[in-house]
């Protein structure tokens, strides 16, 4: 570091630090005392870290390796090419996602395995659940795996529903999903969101939603979250400690708008419209089809990222401020030309990203980054 370089302090280093990507940021931070000092002020009070996207591509037939990984920094509005250098990782099956959590997930006939810190740096490996599933809904709520219906035609009860504790490290059965989900009980059908303490799952198509305490093994519900008769699809997330809701309306052919709602009350009564979806970023959401079947999301904090499963070539991200008000923006898929290479799928996950978080993925010697062109 240069003599000249040292004496740049203050708010001015500050200034500057706030334009600097979060993994530039993290060697700065080891400069010296004043330097250290300087990146937390400047991520304090110019430009603070959020929520991260991250993008995984991988063979969706034997054997199963992943093929690219990605993660979008919108603080610096930067796509980062992750190189997983992680040996102990195998890839036993398709790589799954749960919906609006960091959890990802392989399941096979022999092994269960999960991981759920940001850059998946530990993965848990585990006996399979007793009964076998092939399009379950996973979700991590607390200390809880979640593992419910999606069970195989074979199997005794299709709503089964087994719960993985992970400090006890054991799977317990507790009460079966509720009978109305029989025809619906797979991830296909279902949307989820989960907080530290309840799941919630919604039929994307009749907006049926019940909740599930994992302490209790109490289900709730039936709840209608479709106050509005245009929606004809629809999936949810968690913002803050309420629910939010993303639904299209209109129909597949002619989707006339994509709403954002906060779902607020004890027994989800009230929908709060929080953000229309700008026309110019629907018709990007739609990609060369010139319908919309279904979206995807996967919200962390004050972030909701849309996309659509079809035509991936766009995500919409759009950020939902302390007064309520949606910011919208749109991102090219770095991944598109991976996932859409012959039997090859991509899964989403989003998390909060700081220095810590980045702090242990390199030291740890299991990923580097590099920012993309």
């Amino acid at each position: 570091m240069t003599t000249e370089g040292a004496d740049i302090r203050g708010d001015v280093l500050e200034s500057i630090l706030s334009h600097v990507p979060l993994i530039h940021i993290l060697p700065a931070s080891h400069v010296s005392k004043s330097w250290n000092h300087a990146v937390f002020s400047s991520l304090r009070y110019f430009s603070c870290p959020k929520p991260w996207l991250f993008l995984q591509c991988q063979n969706s037939r034997p054997p199963y390796a992943s093929s690219s990984s990605f993660a979008y920094d919108p603080r610096s509005n930067h796509w980062l090419r992750i190189h997983n250098k992680n040996p102990s990782l195998q890839y036993a099956s398709a790589i799954r996602s749960s919906s609006n959590s960091t959890l990802l997930y392989m399941l096979s006939p022999s092994k269960f395995s999960f991981s759920f810190d940001p850059f998946h740096l530990t993965w848990h490996h585990v006996d399979p659940p007793l009964v076998w599933r092939t399009d379950p809904v996973v979700a991590l709520v607390g200390r809880h795996v979640i593992v419910a219906g999606g069970a195989c035609d074979f199997e005794d009860d299709p709503l089964s529903v087994e719960i993985y504790d992970l400090d006890a490290r054991r799977w317990d059965a507790c009460d079966a999903m509720p009978a109305i989900l029989k025809d619906s009980a797979a991830s296909a059908w279902l949307s989820v969101a989960s907080s530290s303490k309840t799941l919630y799952i919604m039929e994307q198509v009749s907006g049926v939603t019940y909740s599930f305490d994992p302490t209790s093994r109490i289900w709730s519900g039936p709840l209608d979250l479709r106050h509005d008769e245009n929606i004809f699809f629809s999936v949810i997330g968690i913002f803050g400690d309420n629910l939010v809701l993303v639904g299209l309306l209109g129909d597949s052919e002619n989707v006339k708008d994509v709403k954002v709602w906060e779902v607020k009350g004890k027994s989800f009564e009230i929908l709060e419209e929080i953000g229309i979806m700008p026309k110019e970023l629907v018709e990007k959401l739609k990609g060369e089809d010139a319908s919309i079947n279904s979206i995807k999301i996967s919200c962390t904090g004050d972030f909701i990222y849309i996309y659509n499963p079809r035509e991936p070539e766009e995500l919409v991200m759009c950020e939902i401020g302390g007064e309520g008000v949606c910011r919208w923006g749109s991102l090219k898929n770095p991944a598109v030309s991976d996932w859409s290479r012959v039997a090859e799928k991509m899964v989403l996950t989003s998390a909060d990203v700081g220095l810590g978080d980045l702090g242990k993925a390199a030291e740890s010697g299991k990923v580097r980054f590099s920012i993309c062109e």
